[in-house]
């Protein structure tokens, strides 16, 4: 997906020869997580609102250059390395540099996930399954199969959840076939997490253990 056009400039870097109350001042007209700094007009990386309250304000930001994170992406990065580079680095803005490491703006976090609303994923009608199976034994090609030999249409699939012993694998599809899936899935040794009401095997156990309440209270 194009994210050229989601550079934004509104925010001018601070220098990092400025006071920290100046930094301060800065942050508390903003709610951006960091601030891109430069020095000598080139960037050297960003500050962060949760350090920059903890330093002296009577002090430059020069005088905590150590807490100067360098992080950026490029106008090229792929938008969900983007996203992975936001979670990583826990922020909400993140620098963009070309390849001769010039500064070109930022990206915003809220900008770029709205590229995540038009996926497939979210605004086509589907039906979500949730399936787990061990972490040595689950595979993508294998839940794919199983879902396009049941005629299935898959819309997204990707690990929600994922332990030493155990793989949570969140997937959306067309409305097509849905009980067969399950049913497959249960062959090839996958737990189904998710609750469903066209799941027919969860139907019968339902209606036996009312059948066996039934029989015991008589």
């Amino acid at each position: 997906m194009e994210t050229h056009s989601f550079i934004i400039k509104d925010v001018k870097p601070v220098d990092i020869n400025v006071t920290l109350s100046e930094v301060k001042n800065t942050f508390s007209n903003l709610t951006y997580t960091h601030l891109p700094v430069f020095e000598n007009n080139q960037f050297v990386g960003l500050i962060s609102e949760t350090d920059a309250a903890c330093f002296d304000s009577n002090k430059k930001l020069s005088d905590y250059r150590y807490a100067v994170e360098m992080f950026f992406v490029t106008p090229e990065t792929n938008w969900l390395d983007i996203i992975e580079a936001f979670a990583k680095y826990n922020c909400n803005i993140i620098p963009v540099l070309d390849e001769t490491n010039n500064y070109l703006g930022y990206f915003e976090l809220s900008d770029i996930m709205s590229l995540f609303n038009h996926t497939p994923f979210l605004n086509e009608n589907g039906s979500i399954i949730v399936v787990e199976k061990g972490s040595r034994d689950y595979s993508f090609s294998q839940i794919c199969q199983i879902i396009e030999s049941n005629n299935g249409k898959i819309l997204g699939v990707f690990i929600s959840k994922q332990e030493e012993n155990s793989t949570q694998t969140t997937i959306k599809i067309g409305h097509e076939s849905l009980n067969e899936i399950l049913q497959t899935f249960r062959r090839y040794g996958y737990e189904i997490i998710s609750s469903h009401q066209e799941d027919k095997l969860t139907e019968n156990l339902r209606e036996r253990s009312a059948y066996l309440d039934k029989y015991l209270n008589i």
